[in-house]
C-alpha cells in the first residue's frame, strides 16, 4: 500500500478591483490584491489519489441481515402502498380534469376567470400526481 506524504498548500485571499473576494491556491489574474495567505495542510491521498475510510468503532450498533432485510421488506411495501394510493388519486384528477375541458360549475358560467383559475388547479393537481409518481417508482427502483 502507497500513501503520499502529507502535502502543504498556501490558500491566499484576494481582493478584485470591484470589491469581491477570491480564495485561490494558484497565482492570480493581474489586477487582484493579495490579502492574506495560509497554510493548509492537504491529508495524506491512498493509491488511485482517493480518501481512506475510517473503521467502523468498536461498539458500534450493527444491524443483522435478516433484520436488514425485514426493514427493506417493509420499506418496499410502504413504497408500493403510497406508488398505489398516488394512482388512484392520479386516476381521479384526471377525471375531474376530463382532459382540460370540465363542465364549469353554475357559479363558474357567468366568471370565466374563476373557471379558468379551476382547470389551471386541476391541472397542477394532475402534474403533481404524476411527479410524485415517477419519485416513487425511482425510489423503488433503489430498493433491494
Amino acid at each position: 500500500m502507497l500513501a503520499t506524504a502529507q502535502a502543504q498548500a498556501a490558500i491566499c485571499k484576494y481582493i478584485d478591483p470591484d470589491g469581491n473576494v477570491v480564495y485561490s491556491n494558484v497565482a492570480p489574474a493581474k489586477g487582484l490584491r493579495k490579502l492574506s495567505c495560509d497554510i493548509v495542510e492537504e491529508a495524506p491521498r491512498g493509491v488511485g489519489g482517493g480518501t481512506r475510510s475510517t473503521p467502523t468503532p468498536e461498539g458500534f450498533p450493527r444491524v443483522s441481515p435478516e433484520v436488514q432485510k425485514s426493514r427493506d421488506d417493509t420499506r418496499r411495501k410502504i413504497l408500493d402502498d403510497e406508488l398505489a394510493n398516488e394512482e388512484k388519486l392520479l386516476t381521479a384528477a384526471r377525471a375531474e380534469y376530463g382532459n382540460g375541458a370540465p363542465q364549469p360549475l353554475p357559479d363558474e358560467k357567468n366568471d370565466a376567470e374563476k373557471y379558468r383559475q379551476r382547470i389551471a388547479k386541476l391541472r397542477q393537481a394532475v402534474t403533481v400526481h404524476e411527479r410524485n409518481i415517477d419519485a416513487l417508482r425511482k425510489e423503488i427502483a433503489t430498493t433491494r
